[in-house]
């Protein structure tokens, strides 16, 4: 077992990553909880368009998540390295890569918005007006489009935080950030002391305005303690990136980008197959998938301490330090979710009542609830192998082992299950989501074979 468990040194260094960043996201989702059950109050058709809505948008974060993550690999290996330089001009590349995207973005969504929400509003529901849910759909996208913008910077410059060891910052940024958007949630969607009652909007403008918060801490207090943030020195005096070290985190980082982005599609396709059995579907998805993220915040943030901690290793040439810590940081995230998937287990039965919707939804977002929490330590197994090998810059392994399989595997097989049997729609999700014991079997084999060990960075390339 001494394989698999660390010492007391190694849990100290593996906590100072894990508990900011999981305070963070937990604050972030637990708000989100909260904006959701709000929103829900409102009722059905209200909540049934933020979360089409929001599954739209989920695409785009995804995408800016790829985009600074392929630039993140080779910021933990210069950190790891002491090349500061090399750290500054992969956040001018995340930057660049983030505004574009922000435009492209904005773009789609104004032009085809209702198109693309109209493809969630197939399924026959007797509760439920698809006009209605559409309605509120857009409403709520239209206001969250400029809202994007700030979300892309907080990630280029909190990734590049964290890739140097500053973790408490993003955090403390975050939870301004929630309680001012939790603030704003409760007078603007039930029209509080004396603001407009707006509903679904209300939760758009709340989301808006605390993400401006969020965006002006992080960058403000970066620039103000550029001792502490060498990268930070000279940042915007040009945005020359060498053009080695853009091709590199191009080769390395499109493949990732790629790979986020058609596996929030495929996320985006699979809840279209899931939502033929009716818009009540998309409303207990929504319920179930809330108090989901929130429990997933543990795997997540064991992802990105593999991602950091591993990363930093392999940039200062500690090729077997990097494997075994490697090892013990997948044991201690497949065990933590274990135990999270309990108390999630526990927890499902009662989560469904806060929202005012029908008997049968809440039934239904019970039912899912308990699936995700029986797959849980399966889905920390996999994600952790996913940053293992991203890691170390295996991007092209990753695009076929994460959005691959999701395309190949996922899609197809919930697209016959919901289009061709009768088979109940909480067994058709458990099968779908189940079936990727297949990704743990392969994320295994090729974590054990270390075909993610390679340094990836050098003094020449800054």
């Amino acid at each position: 077992m001494k394989k698999y468990i660390g010492d007391k040194r190694f849990y100290r260094m593996v906590l100072a990553v894990v508990v900011p960043i999981m305070i963070q996201n937990g604050i972030t989702n637990f708000v989100s909880l909260l904006d959701n059950i709000m929103v829900g109050q409102v009722g059905t058709e209200q909540m049934s368009g933020v979360a089409i809505a929001n599954q739209l948008i989920f695409v785009f974060n995804l995408c800016i998540f790829g985009a600074v993550s392929g630039a993140g690999i080779f910021g933990a290996q210069f950190y790891g390295s002491g090349d500061h330089e090399g750290v500054r001009d992969t956040l001018r590349f995340k930057l660049v890569i983030s505004v574009l995207l922000f435009l492209c973005a904005a773009l789609i969504f104004t032009g085809a918005g209702e198109q693309l929400i109209r493809l969630y509003l197939s399924g026959e529901s007797e509760s439920v007006d698809p006009e209605k849910t559409l309605a509120y759909g857009m409403a709520y996208l239209r206001i969250m489009i400029p809202g994007l913008l700030p979300f892309a910077l907080v990630q280029s410059y909190a990734g590049t935080l964290r890739e140097t060891g500053e973790t408490m910052l993003p955090m403390k940024a975050g939870i301004v950030s929630v309680l001012v958007n939790l603030m704003l949630n409760y007078l603007l969607i039930f029209g509080k002391f004396g603001c407009p009652k707006l509903g679904a909007e209300g939760a758009a403008v709340a989301t808006v305005t605390a993400r401006f918060v969020e965006v002006a801490i992080v960058i403000s207090w970066t620039h103000r303690h550029t001792k502490e943030n060498l990268f930070a020195h000279g940042l915007y005096r040009n945005f020359h990136i060498p053009v080695h070290l853009a091709g590199q985190i191009l080769r390395k980082g499109t493949p990732l980008m790629l790979n986020e982005t058609l596996w929030s599609l495929g996320m985006a396709a699979l809840m279209q197959c899931y939502s033929v059995r009716g818009l009540s579907v998309v409303a207990a998805m929504n319920i179930s998938s809330t108090i989901s993220n929130l429990f997933s915040i543990v795997f997540m943030a064991m992802g990105n301490a593999v991602a950091i901690i591993v990363g930093q290793l392999l940039g200062a040439g500690k090729m077997e330090e990097a494997k075994d810590t490697d090892v013990k940081l997948i044991f201690f995230s497949v065990v933590s979710c274990a135990v999270v998937g309990v108390g999630m287990a526990v927890f499902a039965p009662f989560f469904p009542r806060l929202y005012n919707t029908e008997p049968a939804i809440r039934e239904m977002a019970r039912d899912f609830i308990w699936v995700a929490a029986i797959l849980m330590p399966m889905n920390a197994f996999v994600n952790a192998s996913y940053f293992t090998l991203r890691s170390g810059g295996k991007t092209v392994i990753t695009f076929f082992f994460d959005c691959g399989y999701v395309w190949v595997v996922s899609i197809p097989l919930a697209y016959c299950l919901s289009r061709f049997t009768d088979l109940p729609i909480q067994p058709l999700y458990f099968i779908c989501q189940g079936a990727d014991i297949l990704k743990c079997v392969v994320g295994y084999i090729l974590v054990k074979k270390g075909v993610w060990i390679e340094k990836l960075v050098d003094h020449s390339m800054a």
